[in-house]
């Protein structure tokens, strides 16, 4: 055995994961020095610590008081209009990038691939990476200038995300305003805290979670790639919202005249009880505190005006002020833990898939940055026009409910914009964001031409 193979048994061995090599002696040369190089990238240490942390159980949620926030409704139309006009300043004098979280699969949805390559089932046939490129070239249009785009892959879907790009022309984007990378990943543990094989040479690696977004964008030269374009406001959003307002020009405008490091979209919670995370003061810090961990006692309080005072759900909608990213990238945030079914091989090296959880996997979450700022500006929408996630194959958050919700928006503009409500009746009219990205735009003639 070489010296660089006796080494890195001595470290395994050591912490009692030697089982790594355990099929070394099988394996083709390239396959051996591939499993090397795995091992030698593992911080074993920091893995030691995360086996503990998965079964130390939920932590304490602190004390939760309520978060203020601001309604984008309830502004005043002047108001609306300067903070309007002050993102499109930034945004035409390139001060903003988009930034959207792209390593998921699109597996639960029954799709083989990427999840922004999937089709929601428009007329038009567009997928979601089409919907926002098309989108973010409408509002780069309108200001006369380009909006970088930063998307962040996986592992598993990186040259399949690229290549997609590239086969579709990058949606009419220029390439040198397209930047991928791909995210963090952390090895998954069996309940006895040891690594797992994925192969019998391959370790099983997990995307390290969007709280890992701002680590990658630094490790893979984005960071720098944005200050080198005087970029002040990152907007960061996941790829899975059919309706996302990529860099919406009035929340920009709202982040810049508060000027907090964080601005976030929420959204009124459907019912008490409903699974999402809300945005509150924890411990007097802004956070997010997941659905399972409010006090039953808390759920139900409601305001004088009978609202919810812990019904603001977290949209993942943000934007970031580049001086916070760059001060915060490497911040460390903890790891969550999922006991999760995580497919990986017997003791003779053939393939197991699970039927029930076997093991963990360890994630960060975007939103543990929030109590890094002591403030943040909470900017609270309409759900219905900003947020349609594509989760499920059917059901709640699908993609006949995410369809519905955008062509309804469609119909309600075409509306707005004079359409005989006769024309529209039991039709389904899609807009192209190249037309109109959120309504504008819409003159009689451009009506017309969508409904012949």
């Amino acid at each position: 055995m070489n010296h660089r193979y006796e080494q890195l048994a001595h470290k395994l061995s050591a912490c009692g994961q030697e089982h790594l090599l355990q099929f070394y002696d099988t394996l083709s040369a390239p396959d051996r020095s591939r499993l090397l190089e795995q091992i030698e990238r593992l911080d074993l240490p920091a893995i030691a610590g995360l086996a503990q942390q998965a079964h130390a159980g939920a932590s304490d949620a602190g004390t939760i008081t309520p978060i203020e926030s601001c309604e984008a409704e309830a502004l005043e139309e002047r108001e609306r209009e300067r903070l309007t006009q002050r993102g499109l300043e930034l945004l035409g004098a390139g001060k903003v990038a988009a930034f959207v979280v792209a390593g998921g699969q699109g597996s639960r949805l029954g799709h083989e691939g990427p999840k922004g390559t999937y089709d929601i089932g428009l007329p038009s046939g567009k997928t979601l990476f089409q919907l926002q490129a098309e989108r973010l070239l409408r509002l780069s249009q309108s200001v006369g200038k380009t909006i970088p785009w930063y998307i962040m892959t996986s592992g598993d879907n990186h040259d399949e995300t690229v290549r997609f790009f590239a086969v579709n022309g990058n949606f009419g984007y220029e390439p040198d305003q397209l930047f991928f990378f791909r995210q963090h990943s952390m090895p998954s543990l069996d309940e006895a805290g040891r690594i797992m094989l994925s192969a019998p040479g391959e370790i099983g690696l997990a995307a390290s979670g969007n709280g890992d977004a701002f680590a990658s964008l630094k490790q893979s030269g984005g960071l720098a790639d944005m200050r080198r374009r005087g970029i002040e406001w990152v907007f960061y959003y996941n790829v899975d919202n059919a309706l996302i307002r990529i860099a919406e020009p009035l929340f920009v405008g709202a982040a810049a005249h508060f000027g907090n490091p964080i601005a976030t979209k929420v959204a009124q919670k459907a019912y008490p009880e409903e699974k999402v995370g809300i945005l509150c003061l924890r411990d007097g810090r802004p956070a997010v505190v997941e659905y399972t961990e409010v006090p039953q006692s808390l759920q139900y309080e409601t305001d004088d005006s009978g609202r919810l005072k812990y019904g603001l759900g977290n949209l993942s909608i943000h934007l970031f002020r580049l001086d916070f990213i760059e001060a915060h990238a490497d911040a460390g945030l903890a790891y969550h833990a999922a006991h999760k079914k995580i497919r990986t091989v017997d003791e003779r090296g053939n393939a197991i898939v699970p039927e029930q959880p076997n093991g963990y996997k360890f994630e960060r979450f975007i939103f543990d940055l929030f109590p890094l700022a002591e403030r943040m500006t909470v900017w609270s929408i309409r759900r219905e026009e900003e947020f349609a996630p594509v989760k499920n194959k059917e059901g709640t958050d699908s993609p006949a409910t995410a369809r519905r919700l955008l062509l309804d928006q469609h119909r309600a503009w075409l509306l707005r914009a004079g359409a005989d409500p006769q024309l529209l009746a039991e039709r389904d009219i899609e807009i192209p964001p190249l037309v109109s990205g959120d309504g504008e735009g819409l003159t009689p003639e451009t009506v017309k031409s969508l409904l012949e």
